[in-house]
């Protein structure tokens, strides 16, 4: 009897871990190859809490402000727990909250934050998610401080929002202070008029336009001064809003999104002047910001500023036929040089509508990456960045911070509550309300 040759099935691929927990462990450890930015990822947040810095991670190098918020001790109980305890402790703890808690969690947090959250989307989606709940006691939000200034901003006035790490800011953010925007806008005054007053056009000289990733008071600054808030997602329909009503636009705090959006607009480079507040009119001529359409702020995310034009070239040459897809926070040369960008949703949407499996290069945060990696195995899914660097101050959230908050809600007492000001509040929703009436 003539045996017949063997048919070799392919291996499955091995699933792939959505945990970049497990990834820094591996490789501090020695159990992988792969790198990363700094080993000290490894350790826990809290080692971190007392000195002043954004944390280890892509915004290490960043100034922090004087007087930035500092988190006080986790208990030890928390620092010490195992990622099992952790988890056991917050699922027990949401269990008899129930409906009076609701936890978001922002794309870019740990996977091990992630797992709890009852939504999990961008900035502004789970502002919104915060709206769908108007009953619960209290609002856990798993991102940076703006975005939970966002959400006190929308929820009601009786619901505590909370966030985990009261060190959890936000680098780019913290590039537009309030005391730097209101100077400029005194020399913008003092080179263009009065800014409130119309001409034969109908414009004003001047339209202030804020990033969501700003902080309450700059969101303030531009409701008091007819301005609007824009997410990386609707930045274009906000511009032409802006447009209709000014000559110019002063976009801060991320001179990336606002060059990107602007360019495509048509806007020619050389009237998109950068303001450096630590500079005289900002370093440009007069002559510059007269005919300037578009004035950017020096402000940047150091988690899109990583990535380059050689990764996209070597991820074209080593994987033939792959799809670059980055956010527009990344800097230009990097936008031009892929084949889309888009915001974290957008990221998330392309990857779930490709119907063939595709190879995908991804430019934004790695825990939103490997997330996607895991969850849509018929694709192959990397981050343009070889390096493990994710964004300092989302991983300053940690399991041990969650548990720790809802185990005090449980016992009656809420902690890290973020409140913004009254007198902030109100012009501060007045530009979030004209982002949603401006529609495409």
């Amino acid at each position: 009897m003539t045996a017949l040759p063997l048919t070799l099935q392919p291996r499955p691929a091995e699933p792939v871990d959505p945990s970049v927990d497990h990834a820094i462990l591996a490789i501090v450890s020695g159990a992988s190859t792969a790198s990363t930015c700094t080993t000290d990822l490894a350790a826990g947040p809290w080692d971190f809490d007392t000195r002043p810095g954004y944390g280890p991670g892509s915004s290490m190098g960043d100034v922090i402000p004087t007087g930035a918020p500092r988190q006080g001790e986790l208990p030890a109980e928390y620092r010490e727990a195992s990622e099992a305890e952790l988890h056991a402790r917050i699922t027990a703890a949401k269990e008899v909250l129930g409906d009076r808690v609701v936890v978001l969690g922002h794309f870019y947090q740990r996977e091990e934050v992630v797992t709890h959250a009852d939504y999990v989307g961008d900035s502004f989606q789970l502002a919104n998610a915060a709206l769908e709940h108007p009953h619960a006691e209290a609002i856990v939000f798993c991102g940076v401080h703006f975005m939970a200034e966002t959400a006190d901003l929308l929820s009601r006035p009786e619901q505590a929002v909370i966030l985990p790490n009261l060190a959890a800011g936000c680098s780019m953010a913290d590039m537009a202070s309030i005391d730097d925007v209101e100077e400029c806008w005194e020399q913008l005054a003092d080179l263009y008029g009065p800014l409130d007053v119309r001409g034969a056009d109908g414009l004003v000289p001047v339209i202030p336009v804020t990033y969501m990733n700003s902080s309450a008071a700059i969101k303030g600054f531009v409701g008091r001064h007819g301005g609007i808030v824009c997410t990386s997602s609707n930045a274009r329909t906000v511009l032409e809003w802006a447009f209709a009503r000014g000559r110019r636009v002063l976009f801060f705090p991320d001179q990336h999104l606002g060059r990107n959006t602007a360019k495509a607009m048509g806007v020619p480079l050389e009237q998109m002047p950068m303001w450096n507040s630590r500079k005289p009119l900002g370093g440009s001529s007069t002559a510059d910001l007269a005919d300037a359409r578009v004035i950017l702020w020096h402000g940047f995310c150091s988690v899109h500023r990583r990535f380059t034009v050689e990764q996209i070239e070597r991820a074209r040459a080593e994987h033939p036929g792959v799809r670059v897809i980055v956010h527009p926070e990344c800097p230009m040369a990097v936008v031009d040089a892929a084949d889309e960008a888009g915001s974290t949703d957008y990221i998330r949407k392309a990857i779930a509508a490709a119907t063939e499996p595709t190879t995908f290069a991804i430019g934004t945060e790695i825990n939103l990456v490997q997330r996607l990696s895991a969850q849509f195995p018929q694709h192959e899914i990397f981050c343009l960045d070889p390096v493990v660097c994710p964004c300092s101050t989302m991983y300053r959230i940690h399991p041990g911070y969650l548990a720790w908050v809802l185990e005090r809600l449980v016992a009656g007492e809420v902690v890290n509550r973020i409140t913004v000001p009254a007198d902030v509040a109100e012009p501060a929703r007045l530009a979030l309300e004209r982002m949603l009436a401006a529609k495409p």
